[in-house]
């Protein structure tokens, strides 16, 4: 016996097909999207230079690796005022309010609804001839210019059903911790900076002193010759001579004068501050690392380098902003309410019940054209997290590299400084030897010029060795992740 349906029944399943081929056409188009994309791996050494030690000065606050009181004070001053500083701790707020915002939209949204309408229906329609028979109070039909009023509470509630707004908020603290960390990049380069210009500027200083007392010797024997030259034991060549050497050193003392208000302003604008006088520590400056360097084992620099680890979260933030992107491809499902008071007579707006009005609705929105769009969309979050493993990648080789540079270069300039420094005895015993000599008439004033040339170049050049030694080990420090603790 075959059983006739209802025409409500035919219409219900009619529905039931119509909503099943749409959630049919919205799903067949992600069954080809996948968010687990993957790049060849690059497995990090094991050690620096084979040493299996994992003591790491990058432990060390710089309060404790820098030793010199004024430089503590300079550094103190940069944190406080830089101003590249003050930018990247703006982007941390901007990154917490993303936070926020997102933290937001897995809630409802409520709000106060206060409106006021005035509607007028045509007579020769449904509802104008309808209102024009129908009552609105005992013994009052409905007006043709209707007022309507409302008061009360209106809320809408996306319901995450795909996780789409869970993965919005991952990657929003994901960016949140990105920031972060690029902000601990910041203050361990601007402490590197401050270390090195000033480690330059004293340097320079001492440049000055080396400087300035080879013009004293150059004087003496300037005033030597000239009374050579009136005993007739000189000629006047030599005097020229000499009084050209002096002169050249005093161009000397004022490009090095110049270079030192450079740096002193390179520092102050690291401080955030106009060019004024740097307060720092004067005296010798030949001794080398004040430090023994322990570099411990490159997979520290996943942990202690704040670069590495920004673009690891930057990574976790590109896998969830790619899983939003695939969520978009599915229906959203929204409910929108509203409860309140309603009436066309502000005298009956608080009657309670008649005047009572709400209202709940569900939609399920599902994305049917232009779906281009939304691939091209995916695409580019997909392109967007495989580069950002490739730039961790980069970030952590980058990382290893200076470290291995660094090494190499203390190692190599501790070596060249001994030298040097053996270099530096022998030309300085040459000069003596030379005035010497020269005062017995044994030696010409040309080798005496000749050894005063070479025993300045030597301590130039002595100066700069111990510099860039200093500086090394700021790298190193920087390099190996340290500063920003």
């Amino acid at each position: 016996m075959v059983t006739a349906l209802s025409p409500y029944a035919m219409n219900s399943h009619r529905y039931s097909n119509l909503i099943i081929s749409v959630l049919v056409i919205a799903f067949s188009g992600c069954t080809g999207l996948t968010t687990d994309l993957s790049i060849p791996k690059k497995d990090i050494p094991a050690s620096f230079q084979n040493s299996k030690d994992t003591t790491n000065i990058a432990d060390i606050q710089w309060r404790d690796y820098f030793i010199d009181p004024p430089l503590h004070t300079l550094i103190d001053t940069a944190i406080g005022n830089n101003l590249d500083l003050q930018m990247a701790l703006q982007r941390i707020e901007i990154s917490r309010s993303s936070v926020r915002a997102a933290n937001g939209a897995l809630m409802p949204t409520m709000g106060l609804n206060v409106g006021t309408a005035i509607r007028r229906y045509g007579l020769y329609t449904m509802d104008g001839a309808g209102n024009s028979t129908t009552d609105i109070t005992p013994g009052q039909t409905v007006p043709t210019n209707l007022p309507d009023l409302f008061l009360g509470f209106q809320s809408s509630w996306e319901v995450d059903i795909w996780g789409k707004l869970q993965n919005q908020r991952s990657s929003a603290v994901s960016k949140f911790l990105a920031s972060i960390e690029g902000t601990n990049f910041v203050v361990s380069n601007l402490v590197a900076d401050v270390a090195i210009y000033y480690n330059e500027l004293r340097a320079l200083d001492n440049e000055l002193d080396i400087i300035r007392q080879t013009l004293h010797t150059q004087d003496e024997s300037l005033e030597v010759v000239q009374a050579q030259k009136a005993a007739g034991r000189a000629t006047e060549l030599a005097v020229e001579l000499f009084r050209a050497q002096v002169l050249n050193t005093r161009i000397l003392e004022k490009e090095v004068l110049q270079q030192i208000t450079v740096t002193e302003n390179h520092l102050n604008f690291l401080l955030g501050r106009f060019p004024q006088p740097i307060e720092r520590t004067k005296g010798q400056y030949f001794h080398g690392i004040p430090r023994e360097i322990s570099s411990g084992v490159p997979s520290q620099l996943l942990a202690n380098r704040p670069d590495v680890r920004e673009a690891e979260f930057q990574v976790e933030a590109s896998k969830f902003d790619l899983a939003v992107a695939k969520a978009a491809f599915f229906p959203s499902f929204n409910i929108t309410a509203s409860f309140g008071f309603q009436a066309f007579n502000p005298d009956f707006l608080f009657v309670a019940p008649a005047s009572i009005a709400y209202t709940a609705v569900g939609t399920l929105v599902a994305p049917l054209i232009n779906r281009n769009a939304l691939k091209a969309q995916f695409n580019n979050a997909e392109a967007h997290q495989v580069a950002a493993m490739y730039h961790y990648q980069k970030t952590i080789l980058n990382a290893y590299v200076e470290v291995a540079n660094e090494l190499s270069n203390i190692n190599n300039l501790r070596k060249i400084n001994i030298l040097k420094k053996q270099q530096n005895e022998v030309l300085q015993q040459s000069v003596e030897t030379s005035h010497l000599l020269y005062r017995y008439g044994r030696a010409s004033y040309l080798e005496v010029l000749i050894a005063q040339k070479n025993a300045l170049q030597s301590n130039l050049e002595l100066i700069n060795f111990a510099k860039q030694q200093r500086i090394a080990a700021v790298k190193i420090y920087k390099a190996l992740g340290g500063g920003w603790k």
